[in-house]
């Protein structure tokens, strides 16, 4: 009797380790998942700064300053710290803007990791550390105007202009309050017309943003193919973009860009973390953006569940 007693003691023991080792278990990656990118390049796209038209004197230092820093390492260096392994240097702008002439006056929208975005009050981002080095190579002091995307080329070209706000009335913009704009901005010629732009510096492409267990887009492997759907939708489906986009332009549909556009209901946002916070919501079924700001915006969503 005794000997049953502790064999059955001992299976209870054992049995009871084992429900603790599978409650400890590690979960799976991606289990906890809540969003994904569908890892297929939809457009193909350069990124540049800008500078107004006809400003050649600064147009030639920012191309031989990004010669400059292509060719000693730098650049490869700071792209690094975002793609890579590298450390992220955070970058201060002056307090107060000047317009005597000693600073370099940058327009960005900040919410556009990892290009340009803040934790605090300082700015991390590859286009926001790149200014940074260039204020410091001729010798002027930084100034960041963080402004809706929207804003940013009216901001540095001559004339300015309006846009529309997100409540759909018109936003106007003052012309010539910024010397560069620096906000992963895709060459466009619409833009052309009222910026010169440099030479790029970045390749980028759209890509779609979906939940984690949405298996719609699971076997794409082309543009086509991710296009081919996109084209079934009707209204019914809400597609989030940033607002002043590529991605806005490529699911609206734009001539200068030679794209269709199609039949679902595309919604703007401020930034891209809008958007993609309400596919997590329900209220927003994909988000087409850059392919940077959405891998980076993904991981933070996932890494925060």
């Amino acid at each position: 009797m005794k000997k049953i007693l502790s064999l059955a003691l001992a299976l209870l023991m054992i049995l009871t380790a084992v429900a603790t080792l599978a409650s400890c278990k590690t979960p799976e990656e991606g289990q906890n998942d809540v969003v994904k990118v569908i890892d297929v390049a939809l457009t193909e796209e350069e990124y540049a700064f800008a500078v107004s038209k006809g400003n050649t004197e600064l147009l030639t230092q920012l191309n031989a300053f990004m010669t400059k820093i292509k060719g000693n390492g730098t650049f490869d260096a700071v792209i690094n710290k975002y793609f890579g392994d590298g450390e992220p240097t955070p970058v201060t702008s002056a307090a107060e803007k000047k317009t005597d002439g000693s600073q370099l006056i940058v327009a960005t929208n900040a919410a556009f990791e990892p290009f340009e975005y803040k934790n605090g009050d300082k700015y991390f981002g590859v286009d926001m550390e790149i200014m940074a080095l260039f204020a410091e190579e001729i010798g002027k002091e930084l100034y960041i105007d963080n402004m809706p995307f929207d804003a940013v080329c009216l901001a540095v070209s001559t004339e300015g202009g309006t846009y529309e706000g997100e409540n759909g009335g018109e936003v106007s913009v003052q012309g010539g309050i910024c010397d560069v704009a620096a906000a992963g901005l895709t060459v466009k010629p619409d833009r052309a017309e009222i910026l010169d732009f440099t030479e790029s510096y970045y390749n980028a492409s759209q890509m779609l943003i979906v939940a984690a267990d949405d298996t719609t887009f699971d076997n794409c492997k082309t543009a086509a193919e991710v296009e081919a759907i996109l084209k079934g939708f009707d209204k019914s489906v809400k597609v989030g973009v940033q607002n002043g986009t590529t991605g806005k332009f490529y699911c609206e549909g734009d001539a200068d860009w030679g794209f269709e556009g199609f039949g679902f209901e595309t919604v703007g946002y401020e930034n891209g973390a809008l958007a993609v916070q309400n596919i997590i919501n329900g209220t927003c079924k994909y988000v087409v953006i850059d392919e940077g700001p959405a891998k980076a915006i993904v991981k933070r969503m996932n890494d925060a569940n």
